[in-house]
C-alpha cells in the first residue's frame, strides 16, 4: 500500500512538473520561430548607414545646411529590398489624410502612398507583420484585409502604458528605427529623423528578437515569467556587436523598454542613455520632445535617472552639455524649472557649461519630433521621451553606435553626421534661448491670450497665431500655400533629388527617386479611397497628442 501511495505521489509531481513546462513554453508562445537560417555566426557585419530626415515645407535651413535622404524615400527603399517579410511597430497608423489637410499640406499624400505601397507586398509574395498597440486604425483594417498579418498588444494590461516603438526590420537583414511612425505627418508635418541600416543581419537579427517579443504577445494579459531563448539580447552595453559602418569600425547594440520587457541580456534604454552619458569625455549633446524628471502615479515624484547623470557630467566630468527641446503646446511648464535647476549648477563654476534651446517654429506642425543624444564618443537613437513615465510603462526601442578610439580608417562616420544634424538645429533661426526674465510661449492656452508672441532674439517678427488644430497661421498665408503648392514642391522635389543620390550613394541595391515616389503618389491619388483621420492616441507620460495636436 506504502509503495502504491509512492507511485501515485512521484506520477503527481511529475504530472505537476510536465503541466509547469507545458505553461512555461505556452508563456513564451511559438517564439522560437525559424529567422531564415541567420544566426550570430553567419550574419554579416560589413554594414551600411543613412541618416533619414523629414523637414516639413515649413522649415528651411541654409543651402548649405546639412540635408539627407527624406524619410519616405527610405522608407521606399527599404520595401525595394523586400524579399520575404516585412516586419514593423508604430505606435501610430494614420497614413490617410483627410482631403482638407491634403489641399494645404501636399506632401500628405506621401501618406497614402506609403499604404498603397504596403498594401501591395501580398501579390509581390512578400509577407507584412504588424505589431500594434490596441488602437482603432482603419489602415490597419485595410492592410488585414490584403493580407498583412497584425498582432495587438495590450499595453494597458501589461504595463499599463502605451505601444511607443517605431521601427521596420526587413528579411532580418536591413532596418529602419527613429522617431517617424506610421502617420502621414511623419512624412508631411512634423520634423522626424531616424536611420536606415543595410547588410545588417547581426544587428537587424537583434532588433528582430525585439519585434518577436511583441508579436508573441497577442492579446495576452500578462507578462511571462520566462522568456525564449529565441529572444534573448545578440548585444548588449558590455558586449556590443563589432560591425562596419560605412567602411568604418563600430560597436553597436539594440536597447528596449520597459524593464518588464527586458530578456535576457538586453540593456534596457536607460541603461543604453546612462552608458552614453557616462563615456563622455567633451560634450553631450540631446535633442528631444520633453524633457521632465518627474514619475507620476498615484503621486508625483522627482525622477533622477537621467537628470543626475547630467548633473555629474556638468560638475564631476566638466563635460559640456546642450538640450535642444521641443517648444509645443504640449511642453509641462515645470520643464522650465528643471532646466533653470540644471543651469544653476554651473553658476561661478569654471568649465561648466549647460546651455539650453527650445526649437520653436513658427508654424505649429512642424514640431521637431527627434529624439537623439550625441556625444564625442557614440549616438543614442531611440523612440521615447525622456520623462520618466515614457521608461517605466511604454514600450520603446532603442539604437547606440560608437566609434572606437583612434580609428584609423574615418570616413565621414555616422557619429559626426547626426552631430552636424544637432548643430544645424542648435543655430538655426528657430530656436529660441531661456532667458533669466523670458519664458518661451510653448502651450496653446498661452498662445490664445495673445495676439502677437516677440522675443528678444525673435529677428523676423511676430509667430503666426494658430486659431485651430488644422490652421497653419493667417489664412492669407494658408491660402498662398494653396496657391503657390505646386510651385513649393517643384523647387523641393529637386533638393530632395539630390539629396538622395548623395545620401544613397553606398548602399547596394534598387534606389527609388523622389519623381518615382512623386508619380506613385499622384497614381495612388486617384485609387486609394480616403478615410477620414482615426482618433488614436499617442501618450507620453504627461501627455496626449490627439490627432490635430501636431
Amino acid at each position: 500500500m506504502k509503495s502504491q501511495q509512492k507511485c501515485i505521489v512521484i506520477f503527481a509531481l511529475v504530472c505537476c512538473f510536465a503541466v509547469l513546462v507545458a505553461l512555461i513554453f505556452s508563456a513564451v508562445d511559438i517564439w522560437g520561430e525559424d529567422e531564415d537560417g541567420i544566426t550570430e555566426e553567419n550574419c554579416s557585419r560589413n554594414c551600411s548607414v543613412v541618416l533619414v530626415e523629414n523637414i516639413p515645407e515649413d522649415i528651411s535651413f541654409l543651402d548649405n545646411g546639412t540635408a539627407h535622404l527624406p524619410l519616405s524615400v527610405g522608407l521606399y527603399n527599404l520595401l525595394d529590398q523586400a524579399m520575404r517579410v516585412v516586419e514593423i511597430v508604430s505606435p501610430l497608423w494614420l497614413l490617410n489624410s483627410s482631403d482638407y489637410e491634403a489641399s494645404f499640406q501636399p506632401a500628405a499624400r506621401q501618406g497614402r502612398a506609403l499604404l498603397s505601397a504596403l498594401q501591395g507586398l501580398k501579390k509581390k509574395g512578400i509577407q507584412l507583420k504588424i505589431s500594434s498597440g490596441m488602437i482603432n486604425s482603419t489602415e490597419l483594417e485595410t492592410l488585414a484585409k490584403h493580407g498583412a498579418e497584425v498582432h495587438y498588444v495590450n499595453m494597458t494590461a501589461l504595463t499599463k502604458g502605451n505601444m511607443h516603438s517605431s521601427f521596420w526590420v526587413v528579411d532580418r537583414t536591413h532596418f529602419y528605427i527613429g522617431s517617424g511612425s506610421m502617420d502621414w505627418r511623419s512624412l508631411a508635418t512634423r520634423k522626424e529623423l531616424g536611420v536606415l541600416v543595410y547588410n545588417c543581419s547581426c544587428l537587424a537579427l537583434d532588433l528582430h528578437r525585439v519585434f518577436s517579443l511583441y508579436w508573441g504577445l497577442h492579446y495576452k494579459d500578462f507578462i511571462p515569467s520566462f522568456w525564449s531563448k529565441r529572444l534573448f539580447a545578440l548585444s548588449n552595453r558590455d558586449l556590443p556587436l563589432k560591425l562596419t559602418f560605412n567602411n568604418t569600425r563600430a560597436l553597436a547594440y539594440v536597447s528596449s523598454s520597459p524593464d518588464v520587457f527586458i530578456p535576457k541580456d538586453r540593456s534596457s534604454d536607460l541603461e543604453a542613455i546612462s552608458r552614453v552619458i557616462q563615456e563622455a569625455h567633451h560634450f553631450i549633446y540631446i535633442s528631444i520632445i520633453d524633457y521632465l524628471p518627474l514619475l507620476s502615479s498615484s503621486t508625483q515624484r522627482y525622477w533622477s535617472r537621467i537628470d543626475g547623470l547630467i548633473r555629474e557630467a556638468l560638475i564631476l566630468r566638466k563635460v559640456r552639455v546642450r538640450l535642444l527641446i521641443s517648444c509645443w503646446e504640449k511642453t509641462h511648464p515645470l520643464t522650465f524649472n528643471f532646466i533653470w535647476s540644471l543651469r544653476s549648477l554651473c553658476m561661478e563654476q569654471a568649465n561648466c557649461s549647460l546651455e539650453a534651446k527650445f526649437f520653436n517654429p513658427r508654424l505649429h506642425h512642424g514640431i521637431n519630433h527627434n529624439r537623439f543624444m550625441i556625444t564625442d564618443r557614440a549616438i543614442y537613437l531611440g523612440n521615447l521621451d525622456w520623462v520618466g513615465n515614457e521608461f517605466a510603462f511604454n514600450a520603446g526601442a532603442g539604437l547606440v553606435i560608437s566609434h572606437p578610439v583612434g580609428i584609423d580608417e574615418r570616413n565621414f562616420t555616422v557619429v559626426e553626421q547626426l552631430q552636424a544634424v544637432f548643430e544645424r538645429d542648435w543655430f538655426s533661426r528657430y530656436t529660441r534661448t531661456l532667458q533669466s526674465n523670458k519664458i518661451p510661449v510653448c502651450n496653446k492656452h498661452q498662445i490664445t491670450k495673445l495676439v502677437t508672441v516677440r522675443t528678444s532674439n525673435l529677428d523676423n517678427g511676430p509667430v503666426p497665431i494658430r486659431k485651430d488644430q488644422y490652421d497653419n497661421g493667417s489664412s492669407s498665408l494658408r491660402n498662398h500655400h494653396k496657391v503657390n503648392g505646386l510651385d513649393r514642391i517643384n523647387h523641393r522635389d529637386d533638393k530632395l533629388r539630390k539629396m538622395s543620390h548623395q545620401s544613397m550613394a553606398n548602399v547596394q541595391g534598387p534606389i527609388m527617386d523622389i519623381s518615382q515616389v512623386r508619380a506613385q503618389i499622384k497614381e495612388n491619388d486617384h485609387d486609394n479611397p480616403v478615410d477620414p483621420p482615426s482618433h488614436s492616441v499617442e501618450s507620453s507620460g504627461f501627455r496626449e497628442m490627439s490627432t490635430g495636436s501636431l
